[in-house]
């Protein structure tokens, strides 16, 4: 299987990656879409399958465009800028079916995909590697399946604020000489540059660290607030552990507030820079609007609001229902939300810190009528949805951002006595392989 070989591709995998067959070894290309002839060299060859790198399309699908950004090919951060947007959709609505029906061997109706208007320039926050090459700094997404930082001066799906503070990291940066984090020796000073972007031109600038102090961190604050001078607030993270976890435990503010304000389905937030928060603020509305539709609330239910974060569903539902209860571990999370209840006069939401796994259980003879999950990538753990069951609330609303641990999940709750009635996929992240899903159980 040596040199350029053509092979017809005849679907996508979950990364988004073209799939087809040559000489009965299941061959992955990045860049690829069903239905085209391709040619490929394989750079590498497994016992079960075979990657292969696209050199030439030969006979390119109906549904490929050109992307809009010069990037496009190397970037890690977007996987579908080739696929036109309908199909997209499309695609995501399809990938939400086959693992409800190969994973959690169910039947379901899963309704369209809700898009945007525009799917460009959503994301309220980036978070982008830093690295050095012989020519200076570099701060990007990492390329397609490798460590390799591809460097970065604007990013189309990522709001235009988030790219004047990038521009301006990288310039201040260099200008003071600051050495980049080298994961693999575990030397260096800067690992990532976060930004968010809020409401009414609100913004968060945090310099990542690997080490405990920032090297001429007031010179380095005064060039930036020179450069951006409206920023709202500049932070230092520390990050030392030899891990890829982006976000250390410790943020201290060097300039301005310790959060920015976003609005969400008519509520304000309070964001930290650990705190979860949708990075899609349009698509977060309609995602959430979803939830407190398929939650159908009176006003008189007790809700129970698991992987809270800043209380966004929380405080959004709290308003139709009779008391509403968040949980979440990340301690500053809690904080924001307890203030963003206070800030929004919203009296009947309650926030708990602590790990779903261990409050749950303590709620189960509550009277709860209504759970909503939020869980991250990994879904739930098997005795979170036994204690959620065991509740026996008259719904469950399902927010999720990974089709596998979804059915997975689906899968127990049904063993547990729960039916699944609909699911609606929403288009959180437009260009990439990535979709969320609302999902409505009821008891069987």
């Amino acid at each position: 299987m040596g040199g350029v070989q053509e092979i017809e591709l005849t679907g996508l995998t979950s990364e988004g990656q073209g799939v087809g067959r040559l000489e009965g070894l299941t061959v992955f290309v990045d860049g690829g879409l069903p239905s085209e002839r391709v040619a490929v060299s394989i750079v590498e060859r497994k016992k079960n399958y075979a990657v292969g790198r696209l050199t030439e399309i030969i006979e390119p699908s109906v549904e490929r465009i050109e992307p809009r950004c010069p990037l496009a090919q190397r970037c890690g951060g977007c996987q579908l800028q080739h696929m036109n947007y309908a199909a997209q959709l499309n695609w995501k609505r399809r990938r939400v079916i086959d693992a409800i029906e190969r994973i959690g061997k169910l039947e379901v109706e899963v309704e369209p995909t809700i898009g945007m208007a525009d799917p460009w320039r959503y994301r309220n926050k980036m978070q982008f590697p830093v690295g050095r090459s012989k020519d200076g700094l570099l701060i990007g997404c990492y390329e397609t399946r490798t460590h390799e930082i591809v460097d970065t001066n604007e990013c189309l799906i990522q709001r235009s604020a988030n790219d004047d503070m990038l521009r301006a990291a990288r310039r201040v940066l260099e200008r003071f000489n600051i050495s980049a984090y080298d994961e693999d020796r575990h030397v260096g000073v800067m690992r990532h540059v976060m930004g968010r972007v809020g409401a009414d031109g609100e913004t968060m600038l945090v310099l990542v660290t690997a080490t405990n102090e920032l090297p001429h961190s007031k010179a380095i604050v005064r060039a930036l607030r020179e450069e951006l001078p409206h920023v709202t607030t500049i932070q230092q993270n520390v990050q030392t552990y030899r891990n890829n976890v982006i976000l250390g435990r410790e943020t201290r503010v060097l300039y301005g507030a310790r959060t920015i304000r976003d609005r969400l389905n008519g509520l304000r937030f309070n964001i930290s820079a650990r705190s979860f928060f949708q990075v899609n603020t349009t698509q977060a509305e309609r995602l959430y609007s979803t939830a407190i539709e398929f939650a159908g609330l009176s006003g008189r239910e007790l809700l129970v609001d698991a992987y809270c974060g800043t209380g966004t569903i929380t405080l959004s539902m709290a308003r139709r229902a009779r008391r509403a209860i968040g949980i979440e571990v990340v301690s500053t999370a809690v904080n924001d939300a307890r203030l963003n209840a206070r800030e929004n006069g919203i009296g009947n939401a309650e926030f708990i810190l602590g790990d779903v796994e261990r409050v749950v259980p303590r709620l189960v003879d509550a009277g709860v009528e209504v759970v909503v999950i939020d869980p991250p990538r990994a879904g739930c753990d098997a005795r979170v949805l036994r204690s959620l069951a065991a509740m026996r609330p008259s719904k469950i609303i399902y927010v999720s951002c990974n089709p596998a641990t979804l059915a997975r999940d689906l899968s127990i709750l049904s063993s547990l006595g729960y039916r699944t009635k609909k699911i609606r996929p929403v288009d959180m992240f437009p260009m990439t392989a990535h979709v969320e899903s609302v999902t409505l159980l009821e008891p069987k």
